[in-house]
């Protein structure tokens, strides 16, 4: 019998991974707020609930997404650039209510190393640092973590990528031709879908739960000589940075990733 896994939140990332565990031969059902969408997941073999979570509320088959499955991916973000007032926490509340009620096992939360504060000095932040953003965005995120990692009824693993990139998806694409950029001498901290969705299959083979991993690759150029260089590679108009200001930043260390799950990354952003 196949092993079922429920993933909220089939957007760029989560698709992806749906598709990939399919592969790997698991059940897969996936939601999305997008009745356009359960095509597209029903084409990739993946079961397709239309479910919507508010502040108050959740709506769509959601108990029907839920039964059966030991574990679910928890990969949507907070969303505050498009609704600053938004309460994401009291979203994940209700979930997390509805994860109790159906018996669910493992929870493994997709998280960002946004939870952490960038600083003058470029700190090295490892698996020991604690959470420490002031963004709005940040702290909801660290709330919702905290949640996850104290309720006794499922296990938790939590799991902070970097800024997410592939084939179909850069920043550079973003910051292409713009000026007056900030933070030119900050390390980068991205990571590959690739080792992604690598990364997320191994803590599921391996069943690595209550645990907590920073994920980004392990090479960290400047921002301002990361960027014009990929424009350049890729005949697009350079980005111009500011470089009048002391720069912020921060570097992601993934040595947990690389000694827990014997893992190497793959692809370089």
């Amino acid at each position: 019998m196949k092993t079922q896994i429920s993933i909220i939140g089939c957007g760029w990332l989560g698709l992806s991974l749906a598709q990939k565990l399919v592969e790997e031969d698991y059940t897969v059902n996936g939601s999305t707020t997008s009745k356009d969408k359960l095509q597209v997941l029903q084409k990739h073999r993946i079961n397709p609930f239309l479910i919507t979570l508010t502040e108050t509320s959740i709506s769509g088959s959601y108990s029907e997404f839920l039964t059966g499955s030991a574990t679910v991916i928890i990969n949507i973000p907070p969303g505050l650039r498009n609704n600053p007032n938004k309460n994401h926490v009291a979203e994940i509340k209700l979930l997390i209510y509805e994860i109790e009620k159906h018996g669910i096992k493992n929870v493994l939360y997709i998280s960002s190393t946004s939870v952490f504060e960038d600083g003058q000095n470029f700190p090295v932040i490892t698996d020991k640092i604690v959470p420490n953003t002031t963004s709005e965005s940040g702290k909801q995120l660290i709330e919702i973590e905290q949640m996850l990692q104290a309720n006794s009824n499922f296990k938790t693993t939590i799991l902070r990528f970097g800024g997410l990139v592939g084939d179909e998806r850069h920043p550079a694409k973003f910051l292409s031709g713009k000026t007056n950029i900030s933070n030119p001498e900050a390390p980068i901290n991205l990571i590959h879908k690739t080792d992604c969705l690598a990364i997320i299959s191994s803590i599921l083979k391996n069943k690595l739960w209550n645990i907590t991993l920073n994920a980004a690759y392990p090479e960290h150029p400047n921002k301002d000589v990361y960027y014009v260089n990929y424009c350049k590679h890729h005949n697009l108009p350079l980005p111009k940075f500011n470089s009048s200001e002391k720069s912020k930043g921060k570097i992601i260390e993934s040595k947990l990733v690389v000694q827990l799950l014997n893992y190497t990354f793959k692809v370089s952003p």
